[in-house]
């Protein structure tokens, strides 16, 4: 099974945060797929994590170097559903290509991102519950 991953999950995931266990029980034996956009999400949290004072550059580099470890294919998505997705829903770019991402692949949303998860669902993409 093919699932599209969140930025807010592989944080989760790599920072130990609640959720973390379920994200890996959902995501073991599976194949992960996301934007090539998720990349750049993970430097950016942790940027701000590092410009707010929530973590040393010595944390942030560990959660980084955790997070290369996992197997993601990145995967490029229509700007134009993107973008008309930005248009109808008044959403950030990042979170519609999520939703392109798993429209493309016919895959089911792994979120912790409520209204994301709302907004899937009224789309018809299935999501799985963290």
């Amino acid at each position: 099974m093919l699932i599209t991953i969140d930025t807010s999950v592989l944080i989760a995931v790599v920072t130990y945060e609640p959720g973390r266990n379920r994200a890996l029980e959902l995501t073991a034996g599976r194949n992960l797929i996301a934007p090539s956009s998720v990349h750049w999400e993970m430097g950016n949290a942790f940027s701000a994590m590092i410009k707010r004072g929530r973590a040393t550059l010595k944390q942030a580099t560990a959660c980084l170097d955790a997070y290369s470890e996992i197997p993601i294919k990145l995967v490029e998505v229509n700007l134009n559903q993107a973008l008309a997705l930005v248009s109808k829903h008044h959403i950030y770019a990042y979170d519609a290509y999520l939703l392109v991402c798993a429209m493309q692949s016919h895959s089911p949303l792994l979120t912790l991102d409520q209204p994301l998860k709302r907004l899937a669902e009224s789309l018809g993409i299935k999501v799985l519950e963290v």
